[in-house]
């Protein structure tokens, strides 16, 4: 871990707390929303977000169709906001994830797609916010100011926010009992030590990978890499990387994979091991690995939670990255907190 002790860290160290918190107070929220949900017997669901918040929904793009068999199409705020196209969305529930709540594309869809028709449902840091505003139920993320530019806590928070509203849709008693102990084990998680990988993070590129619900994390990983470390990081799936990005490794290029304990844990395992065979310095969240190393992991009560604790440690990692890299990982170049987009 980086010994500045940046508002990052700090916030890192905040996830247990923040998701109790969620846990604590946003019960009513959530159940309210499953309730509409569950009236509404939607046949596919949409999801609207840009950036980190993006990863969150394609996160729950797999849970939804992984635990309810329900589709989710990601819908681009630009078909609305600058295209001037009304989906027909009635049916449908619309899930909009944004930190802020004020971005004006993300708005516009949202309230486009209430009008269409369907059940919107906001989830975000801002319960007074516009996107709130046009919403039809607001699940508010209760993570607290998140003064660094990099989201940390409201990203682990969109995912459970997200996780525990698919839950209570189907009623599954063991997945809200899996979600309700995660504090514990984010603790654990912020605290790994992934220092061998961020070791090899030094030059000018690198790879993410995962597949399923773990793809979406490897895609917040590549993020988080080019944002906070200013190096290009390309996420990609792991059943995708041997198709053809693989003629860039070479001797020494860095991988990061990330697997949890699911059907596609040992598919993962074997892509990370086939790069390691080529020469690459991988590492992965997985004890299948024969070539690669594996990294310290905490594994949850449930395989769709593992990759939360997975992406809390790989912040920790990232962070210690930048401040060794001298950057401040609290203010990254040309970049803002709130990105408001048209």
């Amino acid at each position: 871990m980086s010994e500045k002790n940046s508002k990052m860290r700090q916030e890192i160290l905040e996830i247990p707390d923040a998701v109790d918190r969620l846990l604590s107070t946003g019960a009513d929220n959530i159940r309210a929303a499953a309730q509409s949900v569950r009236d509404t017997d939607p046949r596919f669901l949409i999801s609207v977000a840009r950036g980190s918040s993006d990863h969150a929904c394609s996160y729950l793009k797999y849970a939804s169709e992984l635990l309810l068999g329900l589709p989710v199409a990601s819908v681009g705020p630009s078909v609305s906001s600058i295209y001037g196209v009304d989906i027909r969305a009635k049916g449908s529930v619309c899930l909009s994830i944004s930190q802020s709540g004020q971005s004006p594309d993300i708005v516009g869809l949202t309230g486009s797609l209430r009008n269409s028709g369907a059940l919107t449902i906001a989830v975000t840091n801002n319960s007074e916010s516009r996107l709130a505003d046009v919403a039809d139920a607001v699940l508010p993320l209760h993570a607290g100011p998140e003064l660094s530019v990099a989201a940390t806590k409201t990203f682990v928070t969109s995912l459970v926010s997200g996780l525990w509203l698919l839950a209570e849709v189907k009623e599954d008693a063991e997945l809200i009992g899996a979600i309700q102990s995660l504090p514990e084990y984010l603790a654990r998680a912020a605290q790994c030590d992934w220092s061998s990988a961020a070791e090899t993070i030094s030059g000018r590129s690198l790879f993410t990978l995962g597949r399923g619900p773990s793809y979406a994390i490897s895609d917040e990983a590549a993020l988080k890499i080019k944002e906070t470390c200013q190096i290009h990081a390309e996420s990609y799936s792991a059943a995708e990387v041997l198709h053809g990005p693989v003629s860039i490794v070479e001797e020494g290029f860095p991988v990061i994979s990330f697997a949890a304990n699911d059907a596609a844990e040992q598919a993962t395992a074997d892509a990370a091991d086939a790069l390691a065979e080529k020469g690459a310095a991988v590492f992965a969240t997985t004890t299948k690995v024969s070539r690669a190393q594996a990294l310290p992991v905490v594994r949850t009560d449930h395989w769709i939670t593992d990759p939360i604790t997975a992406i809390t440690s790989f912040y920790s990692m990232v962070e210690a990255v930048a401040s060794a890299r001298g950057i401040d990982p609290d203010a990254p170049r040309h970049l803002k907190k709130v990105t408001e987009t048209v």
